[in-house]
């Protein structure tokens, strides 16, 4: 209901409460099936709870996509529990294990925690905007769109927070820094303008916005 916008404004924080509320009652952890499980961490990061969106992605005991990897997985499950803590099967015949509904963290990972997302079909705009958050020093992501490759790859070190964006020909991107104030951002080791690139700045609450063309 929150991710497709089908709550009234009046419930909205009481409904994301109780969802926080469940999910507090589970111990931080998932268990969700192939419908649910895609919204999630997007719906949290959307209203105030991107901390606990990247909680849900970095627990290790089960069920979570990273018990998966400390039973030698490389791809995503069909099932939480594909390869039990026994070490047993779920099932020895309908048991997949390289299947889209859990993977589909990777579109949180693209979108939200590496913040690269389509500003428009076919990434004519494109949208930088990380959110970064405890548990994470660095994510990159790459996309090979029809007008060139688009990156997205930010790295923190103490109090310093730094992206590298690559924007194609022919597009425009619209990137949020997220917390940043115009007096302490630089560009290549200079402080920001108008100019090579950057043809609009604004100050938002929780950060800042560049209007970007390519390079």
């Amino acid at each position: 209901a929150l991710m497709f916008n089908l709550v009234e404004e009046k419930h909205i924080k009481r409904t994301i409460d109780t969802l926080i509320h469940y999910l507090e009652n589970n111990d931080c952890h998932l268990s969700t099936g192939i419908v649910g499980t895609p919204y999630l961490c997007h719906v949290l990061s959307q209203h105030g709870a991107n901390d606990l969106a990247y909680q849900l992605l970095l627990q290790t005991d089960f069920p979570s996509w990273l018990y998966q990897v400390t039973k030698g997985a490389t791809t995503i499950w069909e099932h939480w529990n594909g390869i039990k803590e026994d070490g047993s099967f779920w099932s020895t015949e309908m048991n997949s294990f390289n299947h889209y509904a859990y993977g589909s963290i990777g579109d949180w990972m693209y979108r939200v925690a590496a913040g690269l997302d389509a500003g428009a079909p076919g990434y004519k705009r494109i949208l930088i905007r990380p959110m970064p958050a405890e548990g994470l020093t660095f994510a990159e992501a790459v996309y090979d769109s029809m007008y060139g490759r688009i990156k997205s790859r930010w790295e923190k070190a103490g109090n310093l927070f730094k992206i590298d964006i690559c924007i194609p020909v022919n597009t425009i991107a619209e990137a949020i820094l997220p917390q940043a104030e115009l007096n302490r951002v630089t560009e290549s080791g200079r402080a920001l303008s108008e100019e090579e690139g950057i043809s609009d700045i604004s100050q938002l609450k929780d950060g800042l916005k560049l209007t970007l063309g390519s390079g």
